[in-house]
């Protein structure tokens, strides 16, 4: 068998290159660069990425080569990202750069030479009845699989998480232990291709400023002026201008330009228990098709819990099938439901993660 692993200059895979090595498997490894200097003189973090990558890659004698996807990533990624924002949904470039580069454009040109991809994600696999499920990681916090939601089975099968079952922790005291370069390094925040740039002034090179008015939901007064609905997104706080708050964004009217607010923390018109999900997957099968979940009674629907983004809770719900949406009923008033953002869902008890479908307009 032989492995490739993408190696980001991060600690995390660079300790699941040396996993693998302490299993007698020395994997080719790969840095995916995806930025570059000529678009918008994006400050990013590439060289020294790089370097950490392909000191890590020496160490343990592995072949180490830098894929340039960058024009892939501008044409899929970013483009989605631009169409998504100026239509006020509110995307997610991390799902889609999974979905569509690191497990999708690498496996066409690179991974498919290879039986198994790896990666220093927070997730695991489990093979149920000869089907391999994507599952969670132990450590709550770090669990990534919210952003690996949007893979297909063929992509699932075929990578494999060496530190899936590992706390964040004792990754870091691998790394310590076996004296990695970037044993130490903090781990990446934010969107990889804006380097340094802010995302509203990256917004704003593309989308431009359109002023309209924030508008008080309850009451429909005017209370201030925006510079354009694309730098604002469902639940946001911060970054409003209002005084006497705190506001939140409840919804945004794209046509007339206008963000409607609510104020309090407590407002109700923050939150929602339902929502209907669009174009849902299932990544392995229906589980309950299949028999690994047990089949509902009574009104049809399905016990479940999900995510709607990147946060250590899971919140129980009921799933009701609705021709081609998933109707999604919270146990929880939730906040900042936001049309775009990817709903994941999983098993009751959040080990086997199902499937995802994109949080549609009510």
């Amino acid at each position: 068998m032989n492995y490739a692993t993408l190696l980001s200059g991060g600690v995390d895979s660079s300790v699941a290159v040396h996993l693998l090595k302490e299993q007698g498997i020395t994997p080719d490894c790969f840095y995916i660069r995806i930025g570059s200097k000529e678009d918008l003189d994006l400050d990013c973090t590439a060289e020294e990425d790089i370097e950490m990558a392909s000191h890590v890659a020496r160490k343990y004698g592995c072949k180490f080569e830098i894929i340039d996807l960058h024009r892939d990533y501008w044409e899929n990624v970013v483009a989605y990202t631009i169409d998504k924002v100026r239509r006020g949904f509110t995307p997610n470039p991390d799902v889609m750069c999974n979905k569509l580069i690191k497990f999708g454009v690498f496996e066409e040109r690179v991974g498919h030479a290879f039986d198994y991809v790896t990666t220093g994600h927070y997730a695991d696999t489990e093979l149920i009845n000869d089907r391999t499920w994507l599952t969670t990681a132990p450590d709550p916090v770090k669990d990534q699989t919210d952003f690996l939601c949007q893979l297909s089975y063929n992509q699932i099968k075929k990578i494999r998480f060496p530190i899936g079952k590992l706390q964040k922790s004792e990754v870091r005291e691998i790394a310590e232990r076996e004296h990695l370069i970037n044993a130490k390094r903090k781990d990446s925040q934010g969107i990889c291709f804006l380097g340094k740039i802010n995302y509203n002034d990256f917004l704003r090179r593309y989308l431009g400023e359109q002023v309209g008015h924030i508008v008080e939901l309850e009451t429909g007064n005017i209370m201030g002026q925006h510079k354009g609905f694309w730098f604002h997104t469902i639940g946001q706080r911060k970054g409003l201008g209002l005084s006497g708050g705190p506001w939140f964004v409840i919804k945004k009217d794209t046509e007339a330009n206008i963000i409607y607010v609510s104020k309090g923390f407590d407002a109700a018109a923050q939150y929602g228990y339902e929502f209907h999900l669009a174009d849902f997957r299932f990544i392995t099968d229906d589980p309950w098709q299949i028999g690994i979940l047990p089949h509902p009674e009574g009104d049809g629907s399905f016990d479940v819990s999900f995510k709607i983004r990147h946060t250590p809770e899971f919140t129980s719900a009921k799933l009701i099938r609705e021709g081609q949406f998933m109707h999604i009923i919270s146990s929880e008033a939730i906040q900042g439901i936001a049309p775009g953002q990817f709903g994941t869902i999983y098993s009751p008890d959040h080990h086997l993660v199902l499937g995802s479908g994109e949080i549609a307009l009510p």
